[in-house]
């Protein structure tokens, strides 16, 4: 497996967490703050890492 297909396999399962996350903290919005705020700093961690991937597979191509 090439080092772009993983890449682009990795990029996809950190977005595919960085929306579950997204939604969970929508949802949990006014039933439970804390549990809000935790998937909303996970999602913001994520987003970092998808960040850097695009960056490497930038300048991989």
């Amino acid at each position: 497996m090439s080092r772009l297909n993983q890449l682009s396999q990795y990029k996809k399962h950190l977005e595919e967490r960085y929306t579950k996350l997204m939604e969970r903290s929508k949802d949990y919005k006014y039933v439970d703050e804390a549990k809000s705020d935790m998937a909303s700093y996970k999602a913001m961690k994520i987003l970092e890492k998808i960040n850097r991937v695009k960056y490497l597979d930038n300048s991989l191509v």
